[in-house]
């Protein structure tokens, strides 16, 4: 099958479109014929090892999972020992795994939902990771609340604002001049456009901030809360010539000051779950929920997208067909 690997770190020219062997399912597992997959944040810092910090969970040279791509939408061609019903050759699912940037990809079949029935494969290739993480960074907020979404307009941002409204919470969302239109459309209540507004010293309070850039101090986004808000930390960035910590600073700063501050400070973790995809689903279903795609690439131009989301260029989901 073919797929997109790297074997060192660097910019989008180390990845490569190769002929690699197709996966089996193991016990448990699915194999997928991937329709369609899209590119996130996690792809670049992958394939850059950036932050430095990082690499000592990725591998020190290079990247120990060799194919790109996280989320995926396609159909059941082949189940492992011990899948059971919990899906069927021909299904057509979606979910997050490690290596979707390919033809194939195998997944636990406990990590995998039934495809939304109004969505096409690349509409819901959007939805796993950007849409579990936007979904458990709110998972505190109530009807009635306000929130601030900083990076409101990115893939993750503008599922945030979506999920916040169905929770029928006030939305202000923070991005550039040219996203405004977009992301009122969305339904944000309020937009601030940060390159005419310091959105930190509009004198406003919020019940939730959700941080998607990692480019203000824990000092200026604690400043944004109510006496007793939840600031959630989910920092992506662009890349600008490597850091030794990136994100990482808010992150660790975030876990430090955790048990000391009356307000609550998130780090998020947002793991892949079934639980998480059937929820989206039913968002999309019912309509509120709607993925927004910027642009469309075919599999072997996928270092292009990828190219494109980290010059943070990228409005909107970036999808990759196989």
């Amino acid at each position: 099958m073919k797929a997109i690997v790297q074997d060192r770190y660097g910019s989008a020219d180390v990845l490569e479109l190769q002929e690699v062997e197709r996966p089996v399912p193991a016990a448990g597992e699915v194999l997928v014929r991937v329709r369609a997959s899209s590119v996130n944040a996690a792809d670049w810092h992958i394939m850059r090892g950036d932050p430095y910090f990082a690499r000592l969970f990725l591998g020190f040279t290079g990247p120990k999972a060799r194919i790109r791509g996280m989320d995926f939408a396609g159909v059941v061609e082949e189940a492992g020992p011990g899948v059971g019903g919990m899906v069927q050759v021909g299904d057509e699912v979606f979910g997050e795994v490690e290596g979707s940037f390919a033809e194939y990809v195998t997944v636990p079949a406990n990590l995998v939902a039934h495809k939304p029935s109004n969505l096409t494969f690349e509409q819901t290739a959007t939805l796993p990771l950007a849409g579990n993480t936007a979904w458990m960074g709110l998972r505190a907020l109530r009807a009635g609340q306000k929130v601030l979404i900083n990076g409101a307009s990115g893939g993750v941002g503008l599922m945030a604002v979506q999920i916040a409204k169905a929770r029928k919470a006030t939305v202000t969302a923070v991005c550039s001049t040219r996203n405004v239109e977009q992301v009122r459309s969305v339904g944000a209540d309020h937009v601030i456009d940060y390159r005419t507004t310091d959105f930190t010293r509009t004198g406003q309070h919020y019940d939730v901030v959700f941080d998607l850039v990692g480019n203000r101090s824990m000092g200026e986004l604690r400043a944004l809360l109510t006496p007793d808000g939840t600031l959630v930390l989910s920092g992506g960035g662009s890349f600008s010539g490597g850091a030794l910590f990136g994100p990482y600073r808010l992150i660790i700063q975030g876990r430090l000051l955790a048990s000391f501050s009356r307000q609550r400070l998130v780090v998020l973790e947002a793991k892949p779950s079934k639980e998480n995809l059937a929820a989206l689903r039913e968002l999309a279903e019912s309509g509120q929920l709607v993925p927004v795609i910027e642009r469309t690439y075919p599999l072997t131009d996928a270092p292009d997208a990828i190219r494109h989301v980290e010059s943070e260029h990228a409005r909107a989901k970036v999808v990759v067909t196989a």
